[in-house]
């Protein structure tokens, strides 16, 4: 069928993700125009979608107030005025006055009365029938027509290999449609179905779609669960020594839930096959001491681990951190970063390389080519969902490098970190590769952070709360405006706030941090800070995670507008790190748009990260809340997690029961949905 098909139609099927016969089949239409059902234009109610029929009456192009076709039709009940404002010299030839038209559209009162902009509109002869089912709209790009992709549909349905890949009693215990009478219902709906149901796709048919979307979703993702757990690891039991010497330590004792966690990441590293566990935990609940224990466990098991971290502040704050903790216990930590100089770079490199570094801690430094580790047992990422598939993927190939001198032929272990708390549907979807753990209790001594949205005119009051605190002994931030277009203009913004506060406060110690500074002038800002030597710390969003300091309880994010949900949550946990009160002052600037508005009331009223995160996922959808992840990751083109959430916990089980007890059915619904898209997950 694609063979016979021309080159520029094919290039355009492409650009939609068209490229066999069934990917035809899976490009569902957006909506449904009723051409079975001729209303005449009297009752055509407006704010009503229909189908009228008349002669045309009148034909001209005006320019006022702008240029557009305009066309005038009756029928024996009344008259209708067609307006394209878009139009091709071939409409204009066509639509000439004693022609008869078809147009479907919504109907609306205009200046000269009922219209219709920009109809679906055909010439036809007084004999031409109507539709025998709904016609359906499909998505498509410029220069691919409707009744190209109708035909094209028309043929695949044909020509398809339509049988089912559920097996019978599977989809009668769910009491699902058949999947072909479903697939020919969605592109050639009979006229007695309601558009409504196909609108709100909540018709059976497009329920069996969405399930099956779901289960090979479930399916990919259990399958390589499977290979990966196959894979060798090396077995890291724990021998407590090292991680009980950590906690002996530790100036406070492990929370309830740190306790857990830990235990199950300990079972995990003792297990011969890798690792894959996501750590979860809101800002502040301290999952670094959670990885400082499994990074002992592989160290005194003879082997090497590596913590990667997005932003080289936080991964110098893991450095500064973790080497306090583990140095005394005679551990060799190493750092990393692309910034630093050669001298440093190649003694870092060479004591990975010999296995005289037992920690190593950086950014994406750690997986390029240069950096050969001895015996990598363990890889830790921190903010996982920064880095891409392959970051991921490259970190922990470190660990098969055939070059090191003592190269394993192992996966090591690993461990992803994250403060973003990622919602139940998305932990059942696409995190179901990864086992999860929850850090769901805050350490004690922490008070709650009161939140304050603040308009930008009451920005002389915001001042002096921040010299008031300064002045009592405690420390604020102030977070300069979001620039998404431009990071110039952001560093421009950042140098102008730090200098007019700084003629605003004389009598204040101000520092500045944010991402173009070098690394060493971060770093001394950052020890400032944190020593105290600093009262306010004007930053950009290079603090968002991974900065610790108790004492700072105030901060005051400018232009809170323009962040998202995540980073406030984020910056907010920032402050909060002690026990006095802390406050985050939320400063915008008014009007708000809708999604503003939505956001600031979120985050005013939630303090509870998972929450965030469920408001987060609602707004923003899967795609953008995924991040770099969903390189990775079958997406989502049917299902809607929140709304189809009863299907979800269906499909997870049956994707368990398929792989059992039906392998072959399994893999078809596989082949038939994904293709060559399995291969992309197996980071």
């Amino acid at each position: 069928m694609f063979q016979k098909i021309g080159k520029a139609t094919r290039d355009k099927l492409a650009r939609l993700g068209i490229r066999s016969p069934f990917d035809l089949l899976l490009h569902l239409p957006l909506r449904y125009q009723d051409e079975t059902h001729l209303y005449p234009i009297a009752d055509a109610a407006p704010g009503q979608t229909v189908l009228v029929e008349g002669i045309i009456t009148h034909a001209s192009v005006t320019y006022k107030p702008r240029k557009m076709l305009a066309v005038k039709i009756r029928d024996a009940s009344g008259t209708l005025q067609l307006r394209f404002l878009h139009f091709y010299p071939s409409q204009v030839a066509t639509f000439t006055p004693g022609v008869t038209v078809r147009a479907a559209g919504e109907v609306r009162h205009g200046f000269f009365g009922a219209e219709m902009v920009h109809p679906q509109c055909h010439v036809v002869k007084k004999d031409t029938p109507l539709a025998e089912a709904l016609t359906p709209v499909y998505p498509t790009t410029q220069g691919l027509s409707q009744a190209t992709l109708r035909k094209l549909a028309g043929e695949a349905l044909r020509q398809c290999d339509l049988k089912d890949t559920l097996p019978q009693a599977i989809r009668a215990a769910l009491r699902l449609a058949d999947f072909e009478d479903s697939i020919r219902l969605l592109h050639q709906p009979p006229p007695d179905v309601s558009p409504a149901a196909l609108d709100e796709r909540n018709h059976p048919a497009w329920q069996r779609l969405i399930f099956d979307e779901l289960l090979a979703q479930q399916l990919s993702m259990r399958l390589h669960y499977r290979r990966r757990h196959a894979r060798g690891a090396p077995p890291l039991p724990s021998g407590k020594t090292l991680t009980a010497a950590l906690q002996a330590r530790l100036p406070f004792a492990l929370t309830g839930a740190q306790q857990r966690v830990a235990h199950e990441i300990s079972a995990d590293l003792a297990r011969p096959h890798p690792m894959q566990r996501l750590l979860q935990g809101d800002v502040g609940s301290g999952k670094t001491i959670v990885a400082a224990l499994a990074a002992c466990q592989a160290i005194e098991n003879g082997f090497q681990a590596a913590l990667m971290a997005p932003t080289e502040i936080l991964a110098e704050q893991h450095f500064l951190k973790l080497s306090a903790w583990l140095a005394p216990l005679g551990i060799n930590v190493a750092w990393l970063t692309g910034s630093l100089g050669k001298k440093d770079r190649t003694a870092a490199l060479e004591h990975i390389a010999s296995g005289a570094a037992q920690l190593a801690i950086g950014t994406h430094a750690l997986f390029q080519e240069q950096a050969i580790f001895s015996r990598l047992g363990l890889a830790i990422i921190d903010e996982q969902h920064r880095f891409g598939v392959h970051q991921r993927l490259a970190l922990r190939e470190k660990g098969k490098a055939a070059d090191a001198p003592h190269a394993s032929p192992l996966t090591p272990h690993l461990l992803m970190m994250s403060a973003t708390p990622i919602p139940r549907t998305l932990s059942m979807s696409y995190y179901a590769d990864l086992d999860i753990s929850v850090i769901d209790e805050p350490p004690p001594g922490r008070t709650p952070i009161v939140t304050r949205l603040v308009d930008n005119a009451r920005r002389e009051e915001v001042f002096s709360r921040v010299r008031d605190a300064c002045m009592q002994g405690r420390q604020a931030y102030w977070v300069c405006p979001l620039i998404e277009e431009s990071e110039t203009l952001q560093l421009k913004t950042a140098l102008e706030t730090c200098e007019t506060l700084s003629q605003t406060f004389p009598e204040l110690a101000i520092g500045l941090v944010h991402g173009r500074q070098p690394a060493a002038d971060k770093a001394a800002a950052m020890a400032a800070f944190k020593s105290g030597d600093i009262q306010l710390l004007v930053a950009t969003t290079v603090i968002e995670v991974g900065v610790d300091v108790p004492n700072a309880s105030l901060m005051v994010i400018d232009h809170a507008e323009r962040f998202g949900l995540s980073q406030l949550h984020q910056l907010r946990g920032r402050v909060g790190r002690g026990a006095p009160q802390s406050t985050c002052i939320l400063m915008y600037q008014p009007p708000l748009s809708e999604t503003a508005r939505a956001r600031l009331k979120i985050i005013y009223e939630n303090a509870d990260g998972f929450e965030i995160a469920r408001h987060d996922l609602r707004l923003r959808g899967p795609g953008e809340f995924l991040g770099a992840r969903q390189s990775g990751v079958p997406m989502l083109r049917f299902a809607d997690l929140e709304r189809d959430q009863a299907l979800l916990d269906p499909a997870r089980a049956i994707a368990e029961q398929m792989l059992a007890e039906f392998p072959e059915h399994a893999e078809l619904h596989l082949t038939r949905w994904l293709g060559l898209q399995q291969e992309f997950l197996k980071a």
